[in-house]
């Protein structure tokens, strides 16, 4: 019996050291929205990676909302802005810069992997899901909304997003948070959550002087991103810090 229980033990670890390693470990989602009464742009961000904020939002008051991710280019977020600045429409932004991708590291960082979405100033959306992204990985479309994720619990994460935002009333910074809230109740990333990350522009409307800046904010490692990054939005909508450009007073 002790020899059988060994060769068994022998053939579980020699099975578990068989086991291929993933290529790549990136799982995110994020959700970009629009507000039609107050004109601002913005979109939000968690992952189980490092400080996410600084890979996958993207926004420029004159231009839109990008949000780069799975097997991430962040030069996508930069294209898709100057792109949106010349008035390209985000569907024909989304098939441009992926086409003109050369795919540098096909083996080992492959644009068949890349997901990213784009939002113009009027809340027209597009989002992309490449075919090796890690799984579940998709997007969901909304009102004035856009949730894109990968490596997540299933579906019902990207689907929790949109419901909470075109639910939930308030700021869009509250929206946003909402469908970060929704997206992790239904499963979330499969990894677990590390980062979160908002930003929210309109031309000269964040506080002081030309500032397009509304509202950007990073929690970069925290067990629970999510909850502390509602924390600090709901300090600020307390406050409401207004902007000294009487338009937007």
């Amino acid at each position: 019996m002790r020899a059988l229980l060994f060769v068994v033990v022998l053939l579980s670890v020699a099975t578990f050291a068989q086991l291929p390693e993933p290529l790549w470990d990136t799982g995110t989602f994020s959700i970009l929205g629009y507000d039609p009464a107050t004109g601002e742009v913005g979109g939000a961000v968690q992952s189980r990676v490092f400080s996410v904020g600084n890979g996958v939002l993207w926004a420029d008051a004159g231009a839109g909302v990008a949000a780069t991710q799975a097997i991430v280019d962040v030069s996508y977020g930069a294209q898709a802005l100057e792109l949106l600045r010349r008035g390209v429409a985000p569907a024909a932004i989304v098939t441009e810069i992926w086409e003109k991708d050369p795919d540098p590291l096909p083996e080992n960082w492959t644009k068949q992997g890349r997901q990213f979405a784009v939002m113009n100033l009027k809340g027209e959306y597009a989002a992309f899901t490449g075919p090796k992204a890690t799984e579940w990985a998709g997007h969901k479309s909304g009102k004035f909304t856009t949730a894109q994720g990968n490596i997540l619990a299933g579906p019902a994460v990207v689907s929790s997003m949109v419901e909470a935002f075109e639910r939930t009333p308030g700021h869009l910074s509250q929206r946003l948070v909402a469908a970060l809230e929704g997206g992790q109740a239904a499963g979330g990333d499969k990894r677990g959550q590390q980062s979160a990350a908002l930003v929210i522009v309109k031309k000269n409307c964040g506080v002081w002087l030309h500032n397009d800046t509304v509202l950007r904010l990073q929690v970069d490692d925290n067990p629970e991103p999510i909850k502390e990054l509602k924390r600090l939005v709901d300090a600020w909508n307390t406050r409401k810090p207004r902007s000294v450009s009487p338009e937007c007073r």
